[in-house]
Order: C-alpha cells, then sequence, then structure tokens
C-alpha cells in the first residue's frame, strides 16, 4: 500500500529525520527530508506529496504553521504531526485545523506505518476520485453527483450523452435508491432543454383527481375547492422536461389522458373544452417490471411501449462493487463539508461496506455516511461507527444436509425451504412486506404471490387479540 508513495518529513533534528526515512524506504516510499519548516514548504512548494510527517515543536515556523500552510498549497495532503506527549492537547486541536492524525514520541515503528498507510490511502482514493471527475469533464461526461467507474455505470454515462440532445422520451429503470431522479437530471441537463424547466412529479403520492388536477391544471369551479385557476405541470414544463417518478403507479384512468399528451402534445385543463398545446419531452422511472404490470392490466400496453424509446438500466449498488469506495468518499466530503468536520473512513470500515450488499442501494450508503460524520467524536470513521445492519451481514450459505439413501423430493423440499426462508425474512422485516421483499431482492408483488402460495399467515405481534 506505501510502496511509490512521496512522503515529505518535516523535523529539526537529524536522528529523528534518519530514523523515518529508514522505515519509510524499506516500504518502498520516496522520503524527501526537511529540517525546518521553511525548508519543508520550499520542498512542498516545488513538488506534490502523498503524505507529510510534520514535528510540531520545531524553531522558527511551527509545526502547527507548517501545517496550515502545506493545506493552503494543498487541502487534501494528509499531514500527519509527532509531538511529544506534553503537548498531544496541541496536536488534538491543530486535527481540527484539518491535521490527518498524530503519532507523540517515543512511538513503535508500527504505530507510524499505520497512520501513515491510512493517509496513503486516504490520498489515494481523493486522487482518484479528482481523477475521475476530472476525465468525465474531459469527456463532457459530467454528471453532478452520479459517481462511478465501473463497467455498468461508465455506459449508462455513455447512454446519457448519446440519448440526452435527442426528442426521445426515456425510461429509467433500477431499484429503489440506484439514483434514477439524478439520471433524469442529467438528461435534462445535457439536452437543449437544459435552460428550461425541470419539473418532477411524484406520480403514487396524490389520487387520480387530484393527480389530473396537478398535470393538467383546473379552471375555477371545475371541482369542489378549485376556486381559482390553475396552471398544472404540463404547462410549468413547457419547452423542458418532465420526469414522472415511479410511473408504474399513475393510476390506470390518468394513464390514458397522458398517452394522449405523448401522441398529440395537448391536453384540455379540468374543467375546461380548450385544448393547450405544449413542448415537453417526457423521461420516466420505475423500480418495479412494468411488463408484468401490463400483463396483469394495471399498465396500459401502448403507453409502456410509448415510453420504452430508450431504456436506462441503473445497476443494484451490489453489482458495481467497485464504486462503493468512491461514493463513500464522496460522500463524506460532501457531509464533511456540511457539518464542518474534516474526517476519514478507516481501511477496516470501507473493507466492511464492501462486503455489504446494500439492498437500500446509493441512497443506504449515504445514510450510514451522513450518521458516522454526524456520530464521530474523533476525525477516523471506524466500523464502530457502521450500523448493525452492515457489521453483522454475512454472505448467504446454503444449509448443508445429508442426501438419504431413498432420495428426496426435489419439489417437497424446495417449497418448505422457500416458505421457511419467506417467514424468517418477514419476522426479521417486522412483517413489513416490502421491506422483505427488498431483503429478499424480489418484487414485492412477487412476494405477495408466493406468500399466498405457500399459504404464509403473518404472526400475530404479542399482545394481540
Amino acid at each position: 500500500m506505501l510502496r511509490n508513495a512521496s512522503v515529505l518529513v518535516i523535523d529539526d533534528e537529524e536522528i529523528m529525520r534518519e530514523i523515518l526515512q529508514t522505515l519509510l524506504e524499506r516500504e518502498g516510499c520516496h522520503v524527501s527530508l526537511a529540517s525546518s519548516g521553511e525548508d519543508g514548504l520550499a520542498l512542498a512548494h516545488a513538488q506534490s506529496f502523498d503524505v507529510a510527517i510534520v514535528d510540531v515543536m520545531m524553531p522558527g515556523i511551527g509545526g502547527i504553521e507548517t501545517l496550515d500552510e502545506l493545506l493552503k498549497l494543498d487541502k487534501d495532503l494528509p499531514v500527519i504531526l509527532i509531538t511529544a506527549f506534553a503537548s498531544v492537547e496541541n496536536a488534538i486541536a491543530a486535527m481540527k485545523r484539518g491535521a490527518f492524525d498524530y503519532v507523540t514520541k517515543p512511538f513503535k515503528n508500527e504505530e507510524v506505518l499505520v497512520v501513515v498507510r491510512n493517509a496513503a490511502e486516504r490520498r489515494r482514493l481523493v486522487i482518484e476520485n479528482r481523477t475521475l471527475r476530472e476525465s468525465l469533464r474531459a469527456q463532457s461526461h459530467e454528471f453532478s453527483d452520479i459517481i462511478g467507474r465501473s463497467r455498468r455505470m461508465r455506459q449508462v454515462f455513455e447512454l446519457i450523452v448519446q440519448a440526452a440532445p435527442s426528442r426521445a422520451t426515456i425510461l429509467v429503470q433500477g431499484e429503489s435508491g440506484t439514483g434514477k431522479e439524478l439520471v433524469a437530471r442529467a438528461l435534462h441537463d445535457k439536452s437543449t432543454r437544459a435552460e428550461r424547466p425541470f419539473v418532477t412529479v411524484n406520480s403514487g403520492s396524490l389520487p387520480p383527481d387530484l393527480l389530473e388536477s396537478h398535470l393538467f391544471g383546473h379552471l375555477k369551479g371545475a371541482f369542489t375547492g378549485a376556486i381559482a385557476p390553475k396552471k398544472g405541470l404540463f404547462e410549468i414544463a413547457d419547452k423542458g422536461t418532465i420526469f414522472f417518478d415511479e410511473i408504474g403507479s399513475v393510476p390506470v384512468e390518468t394513464q390514458a389522458k397522458l398517452l394522449r399528451v405523448m401522441q398529440e402534445r395537448e391536453f384540455m385543463r379540468l374543467g375546461g373544452v380548450d385544448t393547450v398545446k405544449v413542448d415537453v419531452r417526457i423521461i420516466a422511472a420505475t423500480n418495479v417490471d412494468l411488463k408484468s404490470r401490463v400483463a396483469d392490466g394495471r399498465f396500459r400496453e401502448d403507453l409502456y411501449y410509448r415510453l420504452h424509446v430508450i431504456k436506462v438500466e441503473l445497476p443494484p449498488l451490489r453489482d458495481r462493487r467497485e464504486d462503493i469506495r468512491l461514493l463513500a468518499q464522496h460522500f463524506l466530503e460532501k457531509y464533511g463539508l456540511e457539518n464542518d468536520r474534516h474526517l476519514e473512513l478507516t481501511p477496516d470500515a470501507l473493507d466492511l461496506m464492501e462486503q455489504y450488499d446494500w439492498p437500500g442501494n446509493v441512497r443506504e450508503l449515504e445514510n450510514v455516511i451522513e450518521r458516522a460524520v454526524v456520530l464521530a467524536t474523533g476525525t477516523r470513521i471506524g466500523v464502530e461507527l457502521i450500523p448493525d445492519t452492515v457489521r453483522t451481514s454475512r454472505p448467504f450459505q446454503i444449509p448443508q444436509f445429508v442426501m438419504p439413501p431413498e432420495g428426496i423430493s426435489f419439489k417437497e423440499v424446495t417449497a418448505a425451504f422457500e416458505t421457511q426462508l419467506i417467514e424468517r425474512t418477514l419476522v426479521a422485516a417486522g412483517g413489513v412486506q416490502k421491506r422483505a421483499a427488498e431483503m429478499l431482492r424480489v418484487k414485492p408483488t412477487t412476494l405477495n404471490e408466493m406468500i399466498r402460495r405457500h399459504e404464509i399467515r403473518p404472526r400475530r405481534k404479542r399482545g394481540s387479540g
């Protein structure tokens, strides 16, 4: 991890410089030495370093002032302070000013190496993040808060760039928490409509009548409570983009009117007879299988094909694990800035997060990092600040069994196992079927059908009659 890392050591004691140089060069580091804060800053002006180690007590420019100047040159440089035990309070105060960590004299060699390794890893992640952003910017692939370097996400970026300038309707598909609205916004921002409105419709949060009023507007007296005329979201979004979040939850009776707007580019306000013409691009998102909804009559087939011109498939986080560290660092910087904190994730915490499946996807990871930033009492976020759901998660293993000589009924055994698995998951989810479906990674409708097929009855809570 330290091989080829460039380390700047600033210490007025020659013996201390020699000890650190020997220790770090054994690990493959490139070490530069300075005997004063002034000399160290001159080196930092001349070249970039991955890590700096600075003695707190030095004549001339002291360690704390040197720290401040180093961070002015490179705000992301991890600076490690070396301090005598009596000056620990000063070192802690310096960490609030942006120091990465500190070690006290006399120190153990392994202690120094652990801190330097962590600092170098942090530097690597920051540079990696920065390089990715610059690369995306150079290719005109700047997508705001959409972070990713995995093959699947690069495919998403490429599709956004290709599809954004067109007028085509786009369907964004992905599990909850994968960032569907961010993709929709990126499509709008990269289009010729970028200077026009981007309007979001929360499709499933309103009853049909109220949804139609929001979409198409109404005239005064169109219904009880319509005391004044009101513009609908389609009018507000004219020449821009309208984004239907969770399009699968739009009521069937509204779907026909939505289809007409897409076909004719016109509609009538509630209570009105005159048509209103609009030029609106439609982007829709769903976390359900719209084809299955077409099959069971809950979604119009003609509307489905109107929406399904170009599909952007967002992968779940468990299928792009190489993005987890990058995302964690991004959210750490975001919430560190919001809370005026300078924090680091320990390698153990990062390893733990990479092993977790993240059923709540990027949104769940963001919540975990925000929580850790708020609860952290020191400058580092370790495994103790990661929620139990992440820490106790283990890869699923099929139970071992001995095959009886007479054999088994595959159908009966798999049905029994499926029943037991669903029952245990429902208990773990507190009886909430939607959460149980997320834990099992199946659609809620699929889980509901399985519950009916296996005749699984929800367990009553204790104390109920």
